[in-house]
């Protein structure tokens, strides 16, 4: 009974020994493959990179801003910051000084979004957003604001954005029944609503054969001359209820 206990503590203990030194073992090769971000405020990307090389870091110049205390081509700020543990392939993200503004913001208001945008780039300038607004009283594709606005002094970045007019939505309405109403009262409310007649038609009339056949019934169209006025609709091309839009064409079957 004792050996039987002895080995059984023994590999106990040895299973304890295992585990304590796998846990052991992936800390150091986890923390083995961390590095300390450098310094990297004050270099161009050019050294910066070089200063990354070796630890196994990449650089990413995210963003370029305007600063009258950065020389430009310089890095202005990074992320992490210096000091910060991070694993071997990390990312560092910095921003770079564009040096001290010497662009001035043009006016590109009541231009077109097309006009305004190829007098931005010009300038070495870039267009980041373009938001639309519809203004019924304002022609379409106009400019009617941009930020930073003309001629401002300190911007942080060489970035525009643009509001630019837009054609307004038509209004939408329910297309009512005209069903049953003669055409020549329809027509004027169509045409008072804002809407176009399209094409009216006579609707065939059905005239049977004699009952001692067993034919059936056969389409006798009428005259396109018996239409008038005063003729009653039977069929309507929107249907009653369909959505449409204002100086839709409504056309009609009549009789």
């Amino acid at each position: 009974m004792k050996p039987l206990v002895r080995f059984a503590l023994l590999a106990l203990v040895l299973v304890v020994v295992a585990l304590a030194s796998a846990v052991t073992a992936m800390r150091f090769a986890i923390h083995g493959q961390e590095v300390a971000v450098p310094p990297l405020v004050g270099l161009t990307p050019s050294d910066a990179e070089h200063s990354l090389a070796p630890l196994g870091l990449q650089l990413d110049v995210e963003r370029q801003y305007y600063s009258p205390q950065i020389p430009e081509g310089k890095i202005m700020s990074q992320l992490p910051v210096p000091g910060t543990k991070v694993r071997r392939g990390w990312q560092v993200r910095v921003a770079q000084s564009l040096g001290a503004q010497r662009v001035v913001i043009p006016d590109v208001t009541k231009e077109s979004e097309r006009a305004a945008e190829w007098n931005i780039r010009r300038r070495g300038l870039d267009v980041t957003s373009t938001a639309e607004i519809q203004l019924p009283q304002m022609p379409a594709d106009q400019v009617i604001a941009q930020s930073p606005p003309a001629n401002a002094s300190q911007v942080s970045a060489p970035k525009t954005s643009l509001l630019v007019t837009v054609a307004a939505d038509a209004p939408a309405y329910v297309m009512p029944s005209f069903v049953g109403q003669p055409l020549g009262t329809v027509s004027r409310t169509l045409q008072d609503a804002g809407f176009k007649l399209g094409n009216v038609s006579m609707a065939p009339l059905a005239s049977t054969t004699p009952s001692n056949t067993q034919s059936l019934p056969t389409l006798v169209p009428s005259s396109p001359a018996q239409r008038s006025p005063a003729s009653m609709i039977v069929l309507q091309t929107p249907p009653a209820g369909q959505k449409v839009l204002a100086g839709a064409t409504v056309s009609f079957e009549v009789r």
